[in-house]
C-alpha cells in the first residue's frame, strides 16, 4: 500500500521509478502488437522496428535497476519501501524479458516472409498475442493501483497461453507429418509461440511480485499450467 514519506523527495523518487515500469510496459506491448502486423503482412521493415525498439526496453530496464539500487543505498529504505523497491526491479526484468521475447518473434519474420502461411497458427498466434497484451496491460495496472484481485486474474489467465500453445503445438505436429514441405515454417512458428508462452510465464511472475509487494508473503495458490510441451524450451537471447 502507498504511502507519504516525510521527505518528499523519496515519494517522487518512487514515483518516477513507477512511471518508468509504466513506459516499458507500453513499449513492450508495442513491440508485441508491431511483431504480429509484421508477421501477418510480412512486413520486414516493420520487424526490424520491433528489433531496435527493444533497445529503449533494455536502457529502461538499466535505468530502473540503476535508480533502485542508488535509493537503497542514499534511502536505506526499510519493511514495505524496501520490498516495493526491490520489487519493482524484479518486475522491470521481467518486463525486459518479454519484450526480448517479442524480438525474437520479429527476427523470424524474414524467414517466414519466404514460405507459404499456414492458415491455423496466424490464428491461434493472434489469440496468443492478444493474451499477452491484455496480460502485460492488467498486470501494470494492477501494479500501480495496487490491485490484488487484478494480479490475480492476471496469474491465472496464464493458463489460457498454455492451452493456445498446446493446440498450436499439435497443429503443426500435425502439418509436419502430412506435408514435409511445412516443416521449417512450422519449425520457426513453434519457436514463436514458444516464446508468446514464455512470455506469459514472466506476466504471471510479475502478477506474484504485484501480490508479493502489498501483502508482503508470496501467493500460496499452485500455479496453473496448461502446457505439455515443456521440453521446447526458448532461450530468450537465441539469435537463430
Amino acid at each position: 500500500m502507498s504511502q507519504n514519506h516525510i521527505l518528499s523527495s523519496f515519494d517522487d523518487e518512487l514515483n518516477d521509478l513507477r512511471a518508468k515500469i509504466v513506459k516499458m510496459g507500453g513499449l513492450v506491448d508495442k513491440q508485441y502488437k508491431n511483431a504480429f502486423i509484421a508477421l501477418k503482412t510480412k512486413d520486414q521493415n516493420l520487424a526490424a522496428e520491433v528489433y531496435q525498439a527493444d533497445r529503449l526496453v533494455d536502457q529502461l530496464d538499466a535505468d530502473i535497476e540503476k535508480q533502485a539500487i542508488q535509493m537503497i543505498a542514499l534511502r536505506s529504505p526499510v519493511a514495505n519501501d524496501l520490498r516495493d523497491i526491490v520489487s519493482t526491479m524484479k518486475i522491470s526484468a521481467g518486463l525486459e524479458r518479454i519484450g526480448d521475447y517479442a524480438k525474437n518473434l520479429a527476427k523470424r519474420v524474414k524467414v517466414l516472409s519466404n514460405r507459404e502461411t499456414i492458415s491455423v497458427s496466424r490464428a491461434l498466434i493472434k489469440q496468443m498475442i492478444k493474451q499477452i497484451r491484455s496480460m502485460i496491460s492488467d498486470v501494470i495496472d494492477a501494479y500501480i493501483s495496487r490491485d490484488i484481485d487484478k494480479a490475480i486474474d492476471v496469474w491465472r489467465r496464464d493458463k489460457e497461453v498454455d492451452s493456445l500453445y498446446n493446440s498450436l503445438f499439435r497443429e503443426m505436429l500435425t502439418y509436419m507429418m502430412e506435408k514435409p514441405q511445412y516443416i521449417t515454417s512450422a519449425t520457426h512458428l513453434l519457436f514463436i509461440a514458444k516464446n508468446i508462452e514464455r512470455a506469459g510465464d514472466h506476466a504471471t511472475n510479475i502478477a506474484e511480485l504485484v501480490y508479493y509487494i502489498n501483502e508482503g508473503e508470496l501467493l500460496a495458490l499452485k500455479r496453473p499450467k496448461d502446457d505439455s510441451s515443456n521440453y521446447m524450451e526458448v532461450d530468450p537471447s537465441d539469435d537463430s
